[in-house]
């Protein structure tokens, strides 16, 4: 058995607690039914190599034809498509010295899972905001294209001459926009800070709370605004941008709206998530921990192209960030994403 830290390394039993290690900001999306695991798209890349196809049909559509004895049943034959997505590899080695100073307790193993698991989790968070950023800068003339670029994203910063705070009708204008009569698939917001505070001055902000140990009723970083389960967080893209006058210093935030099983993901195979190497010489000697990830995070209703040039086996953070690497396959009408942008 390998040894961590003087410590004997069981890679089975510690990826075993760096999956279950708390994990605020991907339980709350999955659990809020945003992002969820798909096993459809798991059962693919298990064995297939980066990219992976998901077929289906298109709804049926056609008028039917009078049914009196004398008239001919036209048949429709039935449409389909397909969209495509992608699975990234993702590696990390942590030296000893970076654990040593935080070790404490009785279960230094247990303790490091965790901390490697919120490592992951930050820059799986980082990864879904980057892709969402890259389907709302796809642009087109005609067709599903047009009607997303037009419908899902609203800038009402743009359009004031002075900073736009967001007010207590925005959230739902989108969703009607976006969706019109499906706009009910919406069940999330996830926005910066700032935005969250204008919320809360028009009293629509309701956090969540639980009891703690002693009893006492704490709130949580999760709320709740015009029916939306409301995840606050700073990494959503906030911009700086030009004013005049008073307003030399404006940002312009970016909320965003998602519906139940609007995000796909799934882990692809991993042969070795996790060893250790023992260095003898290096710093007098140290103590290496590998991790590594292979897993899809993927907008359902999109497809990912992989481009003609600097192509690998796993997409780059800039290739994943790329709208030129994404297109729109369903009827945008039935992709509950949306985004919102106001200074505050």
């Amino acid at each position: 058995m390998s040894m961590y830290l003087n410590y004997p390394f069981d890679e089975e039993v510690f990826v075993q607690s760096w999956d279950s290690a708390p994990d605020p900001a991907k339980t709350a999306m999955i659990d809020s039914g945003a992002m969820v695991e798909d096993a459809m798209i798991a059962s693919r890349i298990q064995n297939d190599g980066g990219l992976y196809t998901i077929p289906f049909y298109s709804v049926l559509d056609g008028a039917p034809d009078n049914y009196d004895g004398v008239t001919d049943i036209q048949a429709t034959e039935a449409a389909g498509g397909s969209q495509t997505g992608v699975v990234y590899g993702r590696g990390k080695g942590f030296t000893a010295r970076n654990f040593a100073a935080e070790l404490s307790g009785a279960d230094p193993m247990g303790h490091i899972a965790a901390t490697i698991g919120k490592y992951w989790a930050k820059q799986r968070q980082k990864s879904l905001l980057a892709i969402l950023q890259a389907i709302f800068g796809i642009t087109g003339a005609s067709g599903n294209a047009k009607k997303w670029q037009d419908n899902h994203s609203v800038d009402l910063t743009s359009a004031s001459a002075n900073p736009y705070i967001i007010e207590a009708t925005d959230l739902n204008n989108l969703a009607t926009k976006a969706l019109g009569d499906n706009k009910n698939l919406f069940s999330l917001a996830i926005m910066h800070s700032n935005v969250a505070k204008s919320l809360e001055n028009l009293q629509m902000l309701e956090y969540w709370k639980y009891t703690d140990a002693n009893g006492i009723q704490r709130p949580t970083a999760l709320a709740s605004a015009n029916g939306y389960t409301v995840i606050i967080d700073d990494g959503v893209p906030a911009a700086a941008v030009g004013g005049d006058g008073d307003n030399k210093d404006l940002t312009a935030y970016t909320t965003y709206l998602l519906g139940e099983g609007a995000i796909r993901t799934a882990r692809g195979r991993v042969d070795v998530p996790a060893e250790v190497y023992r260095d003898p010489s290096t710093n007098g000697g140290q103590d290496t921990l590998y991790t590594r990830i292979r897993e899809t995070i993927h907008p359902n209703g999109f497809s990912f192209k992989a481009p003609s040039a600097g192509w690998t086996n796993s997409p780059t953070d800039e290739q994943l960030a790329a709208s030129a690497n994404w297109s729109v396959s369903f009827d945008p009408k039935a992709i509950p994403i949306a985004r919102l942008i106001t200074n505050g």
